[in-house]
């Protein structure tokens, strides 16, 4: 079928569409753990260790033998010793003594329960218990945190601040991950000029190369500019050829419908790409095309800013991520009421920028900035987006919709 032949398909088809085709990145290479921060894992990486590798305090008091508490509540302890963390008592505690603990000691040979020491009275080189304890109490357990042999990460995660900890924790300094994806991000029309020079009649500043580029900068993804092409088909089919040559993944943007001077489709034809789909279901985004050769995709966007912007969060970070050899998650989709009301086709779904108002159960969303696929200004100051579904003609005010709310809202 010709790309022309094609009907509209639904976003969350055409993203599977492209997922299930997807094989990842097989070259693997070994980094510190200081560098891995939003790398993918190339493998299951487990603990070396038992965290904590003993018994220890959990919180600064005295340990002692929980039986003698309970056959003598008032017993004034001997206090034998002190444990502190790096610093282990080396005696054995014997049953009516204890040893002063802090946080993160070893408990000695004998104690099994710590008291916290604002339950108790300490008397020279005695100390006197007010609480209740049982074996146990105040104390963690070997491989409370990580067992010997856990997974500590699994492969296709990616490495976070809090997982570095843990690695580090379990006795990792290194460790295997995918490499970075090369991907070229073009724009493509003679009416654009780079942002920063002078712009004669008819032209306008070049905003969504910058903007991509800046999505798409994370530490798995090596982006490499493509710079600006010339609107005829022999330019872009040079300018695709050299970006697969260097590279996995090629992003134009502009030029993705079917007028004269949109030559993305004869292009993709003449590098050996098979185009898998023209045209979403969707608003912003209809025009967007994706090709395939061998395992290196071409993704053509359309040229409105917000259009380019939405495809990219919904189908080009997914695809890029299992790709990458990442665990590719469900969007993160909260139920919120609208604050406004809309009217729009059957048949296609819609992606609207919006903010949240108020405060727990009375949170609704509100359309946010002007209406347009070429309004840059409803994207900035937007929390996320409300999806309005394929078969939806309209939406009332509140309304149950889902929200997906952009990284810059959250913590």
């Amino acid at each position: 079928m010709s790309a022309a032949a094609m009907k509209p398909i639904p976003i969350d088809e055409a993203r599977t569409l492209i997922l299930d085709r997807l094989q990842q990145v097989v070259a693997v290479e070994r980094v510190a753990i200081s560098m891995a921060i939003g790398r993918i894992a190339a493998e299951d990486i487990v603990s070396n260790i038992d965290l904590p590798a003993t018994h220890n305090a959990a919180v600064d008091g005295y340990a002692v033998h929980s039986s003698c508490l309970a056959d003598t509540p008032e017993i004034a302890f001997r206090v034998a010793g002190v444990a502190r963390a790096g610093h282990p008592f080396s005696g054995e505690i014997r049953k009516g003594e204890a040893v002063e603990i802090y946080t993160g000691g070893v408990m000695p040979p004998g104690p099994d329960c710590v008291a916290m020491h604002e339950d108790c009275v300490r008397t020279g080189d005695h100390v006197v218990i007010a609480a209740k304890l049982k074996a146990g109490s105040n104390m963690r357990p070997p491989g409370e945190n990580l067992q010997h042999g856990e997974i500590v990460v699994s492969a296709g995660q990616k490495i976070t601040a809090a997982l570095i900890g843990q690695l580090a924790a379990s006795g990792h300094a290194e460790i295997n991950v995918y490499r970075q994806l090369k991907v070229v991000v073009l724009s493509t029309g003679d009416e654009i000029v780079a942002a920063g020079k002078d712009l004669a009649a008819g032209q306008i500043s070049d905003a969504n190369r910058p903007m991509l580029i800046s999505m798409l900068k994370q530490s798995y993804i090596d982006v490499i500019d493509g710079g600006i092409v010339p609107d005829s088909q022999e330019a872009l089919s040079t300018a695709y050829r050299q970006a697969l040559d260097a590279a996995d993944v090629v992003i134009s943007s502009g030029g993705a419908s079917d007028g004269i001077e949109d030559h993305t489709q004869p292009a993709m034809k003449a590098v050996g790409a098979t185009c898998r789909f023209w045209r979403l279901a969707m608003k912003p985004g209809r025009p967007m095309a994706v090709g395939q050769r061998d395992e290196k995709l071409i993704f053509c966007l359309p040229g409105n800013p917000v259009a380019a912007f939405v495809c990219t969060r919904l189908l080009i970070q997914p695809a890029l991520t299992r790709l990458g050899g990442g665990a590719v998650m469900p969007f993160l989709k909260l139920s919120l009421r609208a604050g406004f009301s809309h009217r729009k086709k059957g048949g296609r779904a819609e992606y609207l920028r919006v903010v949240v108002t108020g405060d727990g159960e009375s949170q609704v969303m509100q359309l946010h900035g002007r209406k347009g696929a070429g309004v840059i200004s409803s994207l900035t100051g937007a929390d996320g987006l409300v999806e309005i579904p394929l078969e939806n003609e309209g939406v009332e005010i509140g309304m149950t919709l889902s929200f997906l709310p952009f990284h810059e809202r959250g913590l």
